[in-house]
């Protein structure tokens, strides 16, 4: 994963986007014992070397990820069968994955050594909204966002908390974030969009198998006042302040 140099060095504490372009300008930082004076170039901080005035640097403190996540991959720091999310972002610093997301699903997920912001992400709480796009093996009904917000029974303890869900046509511009396949042939009402506000095992995909729809393709879009970025693709990830963009 590359970001930006002065990114970079900014989120080293080395100063503010402007002052380390300054920085560079003045031919004071090397990437990989090279000189470079342009901020936009990029830098792996998993396997560069950036230095500056000849002292080496690195991202200090808490720090946040926006991953793509691709489906195959599971949020965990390890597993045995399959590759895990940490294989797609640089190593160390003690990361983890902010919650968890199914192998086959795709779309936003954080990854973070931030445990605080981590615990108010997750916290029931909070009542943090995380909203899916999701397609139908067939036309969701109308009668589903009444059914969905006043809770659905999923076979646990409780019914899920009252859920906002949104019928998308044919020309919403979430259906962007749609793999080709899934765009081609699709039907009107097949795909949707459902916000949450809690994080049970198969969530989604429970609150439909209840109102007789099943799954065939699932999205997280957002996470509290985090979107996925159209132009992030799969497996990308991207630094992340999300301490300045609370809702």
């Amino acid at each position: 994963m590359q970001i930006r140099l002065d990114k970079f060095l900014a989120d080293a504490g080395m100063g503010t986007r402007s002052e380390v372009k300054n920085i560079i300008k003045r031919k004071a930082v090397t990437i990989n014992g090279v000189c470079v004076e342009k901020p936009e170039i990029k830098v792996n901080p998993d396997t560069d070397e950036v230095a500056v005035n000849g002292k080496v640097t690195a991202p200090r403190g808490n720090v946040t990820y926006l991953l793509h996540k691709p489906a195959g991959y599971v949020c965990a720091v390890e597993d045995s069968r399959f590759p895990t999310v940490m294989e797609l972002v640089p190593r160390g610093r003690n990361l983890f994955p902010v919650g968890r997301l199914d192998k086959d699903t795709e779309g936003l997920l954080l990854i973070t050594n931030d445990g605080a912001m981590a615990h108010r992400m997750l916290s029931p709480r909070s009542h943090v909204d995380k909203t899916y796009l999701a397609v139908l093996d067939g036309p969701a009904k109308s009668g589903y966002a009444v059914d969905f917000s006043e809770g659905v029974d999923i076979g646990d303890e409780t019914p899920t908390l009252p859920a906002k869900l949104v019928i998308c046509d044919m020309a919403h511009p979430s259906l962007a974030y749609l793999p080709e396949e899934y765009r081609t042939g699709l039907r009107p009402g097949q795909a949707v969009l459902l916000t949450i506000q809690e994080g049970r095992y198969h969530q989604v995909k429970r609150m439909f198998h209840a109102v007789g729809r099943e799954v065939i393709y699932l999205k997280r879009l957002s996470f509290g006042p985090l979107s996925l970025p159209l132009s992030l693709k799969k497996g990308e990830a991207v630094l992340c302040d999300i301490e300045n963009c609370r809702e």
